[in-house]
């Protein structure tokens, strides 16, 4: 059984670990080592792909100083896998670690067996501690890992009575500038934002982040078109903001595994309702997130396509995680399927603050 102090430890490593990116094809992971007494002698946190693993971050730390008879405290089982750094288990063989308490299980069968290993060569191993909290902490990635595809975040805006343009077909703005500055936070918080050829045709977006004063964001999602129409040469998808991949296929099961073996874990889907209709009725929708405008329109296109639904019994319930007000607009986020546990509210937008128009 854990000690409070690998507890508290643990409670100190899950924070380590929100630390690094939200995207990107590596799970989010800290570590502390603990010495003989239960002190905190060095920690670390994997900081994104090509960087050092939690683990070897924490024993580098340590600056060669390393004292036989740790406890590593981690919040993902240590890796057995060679990629672009090395294996986190031998490292910690290595360094002579006693002991090693671990919150969830890696569901990467590539990288799994940490926890065998290190029992195998005398070292003492505590699984699920704190599990449910290392376990929702890379719940996308780990869905991502275990399905083959990536998480797929559906987002829309729509006015109260759920249309997502009027009759003539214009769009801009249903949500004011709060929300849509929110969505490029949402975009950020993705590896690829994917449309149909319908939207990038119609639209013409950009798909890109910007900060509240209307900035690029450093880094930029993936920009992604399913269809098979090409697109123009003038079309703002083609501006080199940022990446582009166009892929030319009506399967959206194919389209998703392509972009996962691209290591894209997570998309944020910002397309029409008919992608919105077809993910659905696919059974590829993870999330929902509704931004909608206090509006009424009595007519136009509705946020989604036809979903086979015939009657009020067989209603696509979903189950609701958050609501929040943004600006004069309301973020509702849920998820298909049963109630579960309902995690703290995501991070507030920057509805406070004055912010200029962007692009949703």
């Amino acid at each position: 059984m854990a000690s409070s102090a690998e507890t508290a430890a643990m409670r100190r490593a899950l924070d380590l670990a929100a630390l690094g990116p939200r995207t990107g094809p590596n799970p989010r992971v800290g570590c502390v080592l603990l010495d003989d007494r239960g002190r905190t002698v060095s920690e670390g946190h994997h900081r994104g792909a090509g960087t050092p693993h939690a683990e070897a971050a924490a024993l580098a730390a340590l600056a060669g100083d390393v004292p036989r008879g740790l406890t590593a405290v981690a919040t993902l089982e240590p890796c057995t896998h060679t990629g672009r750094t090395g294996p986190c288990a031998q490292a910690l063989l290595g360094a002579g670690v006693r002991r090693v308490v671990v919150a969830a299980l890696d569901p990467n069968p590539a990288a799994a067996g940490g926890v065998q290993l290190l029992r195998s060569a005398g070292v003492e191993v505590e699984t699920g501690v704190l599990a449910a909290e290392g376990e929702e902490l890379n719940e996308r990635w780990s869905t991502a890992v275990g399905r083959g595809r990536p998480w797929v975040t559906w987002k829309w805006a729509a006015t109260l009575d759920g249309r997502s343009a009027a009759a003539d077909g214009s769009s801009r703005w249903i949500t004011g500038e709060q929300a849509r500055t929110d969505v490029h936070r949402l975009r950020g918080e993705h590896d690829a934002v994917l449309v149909g050829t319908g939207t990038a045709l119609t639209d013409d977006p950009a798909l890109t982040v910007r900060d509240a004063q209307g900035r690029p964001a450093a880094r930029q999602p993936l920009r992604v078109v399913v269809g098979r129409r090409e697109l123009p040469a003038a079309a703002a998808l083609h501006d080199g903001a940022a990446p582009l991949l166009h892929l030319r296929t009506d399967d959206l099961t194919a389209a998703l595994a392509q972009l996962h073996d691209r290591e894209v874990r997570t998309v944020l889907v910002e397309g029409g309702p008919t992608l919105a209709a077809a993910l659905w009725r696919a059974g590829l929708v993870d999330e929902v997130v509704a931004y909608l405008a206090p509006a009424l329109l009595g007519a136009g296109p509705a946020a989604v396509g036809d979903l086979g639904i015939g009657s009020i019994d067989a209603a696509a319930r979903l189950h609701l995680r958050a609501v929040d007000r943004v600006g004069d607009d309301v973020r509702l986020t849920a998820r298909p399927g049963p109630p579960g546990p309902t995690p703290p509210s995501p991070t507030p937008s920057s509805s406070s603050r004055p912010t200029h128009p962007q692009e949703a």
